[in-house]
């Protein structure tokens, strides 16, 4: 059954056709690479099925929602509670030690107590190998545990979903290879859907389904 379901998705700034009607279905518990060059428009499909741009033409059919039928209110909470997002750069806030930077998507969901976001907190990090680590700034954490950090507060709220923009972009090669692998044991271990945008072609074999994306057109699914 189809997790994401993108149907005639077009996406335009001004005259520049950045999506020219997509359409891509991702079953559940799929691991994907979508792989293009620089300014293809993956990112941009990205970020359509990860619900940061509802303003498209066509339909975004994500875990059963059209994400476009969905007030500001309802989009913040559907991606809260379905999906979970790494990028490039880690996005971890230095002043917050790694159980804060982790429970961050509690925040936006009032239905945790203290006793489940610790609980939470604690499977996330085991997951990721970094309950020793919990109490430490992201400052004196190496690249590759940031972005493990990261990746556990992607998981924080048990998502369907994992969305990843170029996750090992800023790692040297062999801690690159360090979290790829933590990512395929994710995914069969959790069943969790994974999809990973990358323009690196050692990367998106990983995959077990590569999808390239050329002048906004797919063009290999």
């Amino acid at each position: 059954m189809a997790v994401i379901s993108i149907q005639n998705v077009s996406k335009s700034y001004g005259d520049n056709n950045v999506l020219r009607s997509v359409n891509l279905e991702i079953e559940d518990g799929e691991f994907i690479s979508i792989i293009g060059s620089s300014g293809s428009g993956k990112s941009t499909l990205l970020n359509i099925i990860g619900a940061l741009d509802t303003s498209f033409e066509g339909h975004a059919y994500i875990n059963g929602r059209e994400v476009r039928s969905l007030d500001d209110h309802q989009v913040s909470k559907f991606r809260n509670e379905t999906l979970g997002y790494v990028f490039q750069s880690f996005h971890l806030l230095n002043h917050l030690n790694v159980e804060q930077n982790v429970a961050l998507p509690a925040q936006f969901n009032s239905r945790n107590s203290g006793r489940e976001i610790s609980k939470l907190v604690t499977q996330s990090l085991d997951r990721v190998g970094l309950s020793h680590k919990r109490l430490e700034s992201p400052l004196h954490l190496s690249g590759g545990e940031r972005q493990r950090v990261a990746i556990a507060r992607a998981l924080f709220n048990q998502p369907k979903i994992i969305l990843c923009d170029e996750p090992t972009g800023a790692l040297d090669s062999q801690t690159g290879e360090q979290i790829l692998a933590l990512f395929e044991r994710l995914n069969r271990e959790t069943g969790v859907t994974l999809i990973i945008v990358t323009h690196d072609a050692g990367v998106s074999q990983r995959a077990d389904r590569i999808v390239e994306i050329k002048d906004g057109a797919i063009v290999l699914n």
